[in-house]
Parts: C-alpha cells; sequence; structure tokens
C-alpha cells in the first residue's frame, strides 16, 4: 500500500474505532513528502455534517503550514471526495488528489454521494431534495460592492 495512502487508512480506522464518523481518512502531503495534515470524518464526534476528513485533513494543513493555500500539497483520501470535499480541494489549489475507493463502493454501503452528484447535474429534477429561492439579491448586492470598493481579498 501506498504510505500516504495507508496513514489516510489508519485514520480512517482510528475514526471507526473511536466512533467519531465514517469510514474515510485523508492526509494532506507536502510537496517534501512530509504529511502536513490528517484527517478522519468526525461527524458524529463534532456534531458537524461538514466535518469529512478531507475537509478535516485541508483545516490541519492549513493551520500547520499557516497559509490557505495547499497549492504545493498533495491530498490522499481512502474515498472519492463528495461535491462539499471537491469544492475544498478545489478552494485550497490542490491540484492532485488520491483516492481510494469510488462513489458508487460509498453508495453501496449507505452513504450519498452520488444523490449530490445527481443533484448537481439536474437540480430541476431534484426540487424534492433542495429548493434553493433567489431572495434581496440587490441588498445582498451592495455587500459585494463594499468589498470591492474595499479592495477585499480575492481568494
Amino acid at each position: 500500500m501506498n504510505k500516504y495512502m495507508e496513514k489516510a487508512y489508519l485514520n480512517a480506522m482510528h475514526g471507526i474505532e473511536n466512533s467519531e464518523g465514517g469510514p474515510f481518512g485523508a492526509v494532506v502531503v507536502d510537496s517534501n513528502g512530509r504529511i502536513v495534515g490528517n484527517g478522519n470524518n468526525r461527524v458524529l464526534k463534532n456534531l458537524d455534517p461538514t466535518a469529512h476528513a478531507e475537509i478535516v485533513a485541508i483545516r490541519d494543513a492549513c493551520l500547520n503550514l499557516h497559509t490557505r493555500d495547499l497549492s504545493d500539497c498533495t491530498l490522499y483520501t481512502t474515498c472519492e471526495p463528495c461535491p462539499m470535499c471537491l469544492s475544498a480541494i478545489v478552494w485550497s489549489n490542490i491540484k492532485n488528489f488520491y483516492f481510494g475507493c469510488t462513489r458508487k463502493d460509498a453508495g453501496e454501503i449507505g452513504f450519498r454521494d452520488d444523490l449530490l452528484y445527481n443533484y448537481l447535474e439536474n437540480p430541476d429534477l431534484h426540487k424534492d431534495l433542495l429548493k434553493a429561492i433567489p431572495l434581496d439579491r440587490d441588498d445582498c448586492l451592495k455587500i459585494f460592492q463594499k468589498y470591492t470598493n474595499d479592495n477585499g481579498t480575492i481568494y
């Protein structure tokens, strides 16, 4: 087993053995091959539906490296990322990731990643899952204008 995937695997096992969340683990590795972020699914432990292994590992790496830019890092995760985690990978500027199990594998044991992928592909077919309702756009645009006028940082 790849040494980084093995550490992600061990992170997942730790989470399972401690009833912290689902069977998912991840690590972030810098360009020198050092593990700079560790994570396992902590949804149950933290009572936080966003505490997926990849996000926990990305948060850990950012804190350890004192940055929000992980562009020189690679992520290893025991399962293909869900849309939320995939977004976090993109927002953190990670350019490469390796994964073990597929989202189909996750679906076969009851996790619903495909539901989200299907929603993203065609939200009109899944209105029972989530309804997005625009509200007060003109007022909210004022916040964007202020940020632009104040030269807010774009990341």
